[in-house]
């Protein structure tokens, strides 16, 4: 479940809603919104093209657009060389929509202001450094960090969140640090980012997160996971078992179903390495998803 700003439960009503508004937004017109849902929720978490994105932002945004996609998560490197009202004039004008942003553990609080500039809704912390998401001490300094973002972010009209990876499903005591995290940080004011990925990846089911969870949900990852590799919470190249959406193991259609059942808006395809051009990656994962949702 989402709450908006007066506290309101988005039901799955209120979310097909979203997505005609959605739809229409994009200059979609009611004979097409039956192709547009539920596609119209996707978008791209532009990490995954990130060497497109510098060598060429425009032709790449257009690209992404021309594949299907409607809207676009940016990543942390993409404000170190483009200011924001520039960053938000690209993307806008391929088309694309720009509700959230990712930024870095170290940089947050000197980007929340550029968040604002940039005219998205969404801002999440991209990772918990792994020397701090270590212990429990550790997770609770970084929940303790997260409530202080949050409390900045609704002052400037912003919803936090954070994003996990496998490290976050570490226990200690029976508990997982992130566990720890929705414990010990305020709902009002934080957020999760679920990665479905990073989640199947340690061993846990998205399906039931997302059941359990939904009301602490801003957005899902969506993003692939090859077959024959053991659980792991130990973030590294071992792994990395990453592949398109809906060639792996991953089961989206019960993912979407639940996600749709809280009311979660945004989904965002993202795939940090690929074994062929991060385009035709991002192809083949949009193709999967409208066969798999059709």
């Amino acid at each position: 479940m989402m709450i908006d700003s007066l506290g309101l439960l988005h039901t799955r009503r209120q979310f097909l809603r979203g997505t005609v508004a959605a739809a229409a937004g994009l200059g979609l017109g009611a004979s097409s919104f039956a192709e547009a849902a539920p596609l119209s929720a996707f978008g791209v978490q532009l990490y995954t093209a990130r060497k497109d994105v510098i060598a060429d932002p425009v032709k790449t945004l257009q690209t992404i657009r021309q594949i299907g996609y409607r809207c676009v998560e940016t990543f942390a490197a993409e404000y170190k060389s483009t200011n924001a009202k520039d960053l938000r004039k690209m993307i806008t004008d391929a088309g694309l929509a720009l509700p959230s942003a990712h930024f870095g553990y170290n940089e947050m609080s000197q980007r929340l202001d550029y968040a604002k500039e940039l005219g998205v809704h969404y801002v999440v912390v991209g990772s918990t450094p792994v020397n701090i998401a270590n212990s429990v001490d550790g997770f609770k300094q970084a929940a303790h960090q997260y409530n202080q973002w949050g409390e900045q972010a609704r002052k400037l009209g912003l919803s936090f969140a954070f994003h996990n990876h496998n490290t976050e499903f570490q226990r200690f005591d029976g508990r997982t640090g992130l566990d720890i995290l929705l414990a010990e940080t305020d709902p009002h004011l934080v957020q999760w980012q679920m990665d479905c990925y990073w989640v199947t990846e340690a061993g846990s089911d998205p399906v039931q997160l997302i059941r359990q969870h939904g009301h602490r949900l801003q957005s899902l990852h969506f993003k692939d996971r090859k077959p024959d590799f053991l659980p792991s919470t130990i973030l590294g190249k071992d792994a990395q078992h990453f592949t398109e959406v809906g060639t792996g193991t991953i089961n989206w259609r019960a993912i979407w179903n639940a996600a749709s059942a809280v009311g979660i808006k945004y989904f965002f395809v993202e795939q940090d390495t690929t074994e062929i051009p991060a385009l035709d990656s991002l192809k083949i994962s949009f193709a999967n998803l409208k066969r798999l949702l059709a």
